[in-house]
């Protein structure tokens, strides 16, 4: 196979031209996302980071299929998406658990869906292990914590086993000691399950710790600035001196993706 064939064979989803726009209560048009171009690799972690309002969340609920583009497509494994699908996972900003499920129960809400209950219930024993909450099989949400919550929001998602995992700032809610936890806890599951995971975060330590590839986004209407490689061996050590020459660098380069006039080039 010839080195361009591997390269095309190794991208996942293909975002093309997508723009979004709404109209808010007051009948004004907002234009939302402009001009969005990116493939995302099988297999790898991406984090896209921007200022509040930028479209980052609207960029994930498209991939979602939640929402739709006004124009543009989103094809995944060569199928335009068209509307939600268990093939993309979705994790919201405070879990989305249902109160009045188990741990358990809660887990397995996405094989029921399906009608494959039956024969992969066997999985949620492993999936509860995987996220470290052996013994809480049979607790209710409000018995948790809320770092607890967010991994039994991402096994939820994962038992599926989707082709890519969408994380809608999962961590943000959460204390720093918590959410270092569910960070770890994110890279051993994608490490075990090869998944592509999507991560919209304001963090840019975050996105630092996590990522393959960070995507910078401008202020509305949301214009992708940069994609920036993150080549760091994990595990990564924060304090070290490439991860915080690598902080220094986004902090600069989204200072000027908030500036004036805005970039007008996309990738």
């Amino acid at each position: 196979m010839s080195k361009n064939l591997s390269v095309i064979s190794d991208i996942i989803l293909h975002i093309e031209n997508v723009n979004y726009t709404y109209y808010d209560d007051a009948g004004n048009h907002v234009e939302v996302l402009r001009d969005i171009n990116l493939s995302v690799r099988r297999g790898e972690f991406l984090s896209i980071i921007g200022s509040s309002g930028c479209g980052k969340t609207t960029l994930l609920r498209l991939i979602a299929g939640l929402d739709k583009p006004e124009t543009g497509t989103l094809i995944l494994n060569g199928e335009q998406i068209s509307g939600p699908d268990p093939e993309r996972g979705y994790v919201f900003q405070h879990g989305g658990l249902f109160q009045w499920l188990t741990v358990e129960k809660n887990i397995a809400t996405g094989l029921k869906a399906r009608h494959v209950y039956r024969e992969n219930k066997h999985r949620i024993a492993h999936y509860i292990d995987l996220i470290g909450l052996k013994g809480f099989e049979k607790c209710y949400p409000h018995q948790l914590s809320g770092g607890m919550a967010q991994r039994v929001a991402i096994a939820r998602a994962l038992i599926n086993n989707p082709k890519v995992l969408l994380l809608d700032e999962p961590m943000s809610a959460l204390d720093s000691f918590t959410r270092s936890d569910i960070q770890d806890k994110l890279l051993e599951l994608h490490k075990e399950n090869k998944t592509t995971m999507i991560l919209v975060t304001h963090d840019v330590d975050e996105a630092i710790y996590l990522s393959d590839r960070i995507v910078v986004m401008t202020p509305r209407p949301g214009k992708i600035s940069e994609i920036m490689e993150i080549n760091l061996p994990h595990p990564r050590h924060r304090g070290g001196t490439e991860f915080l020459s690598l902080r220094r660098n986004i902090l600069e380069k989204l200072h000027l993706a908030s500036a004036l006039p805005q970039p007008e080039y996309t990738i």
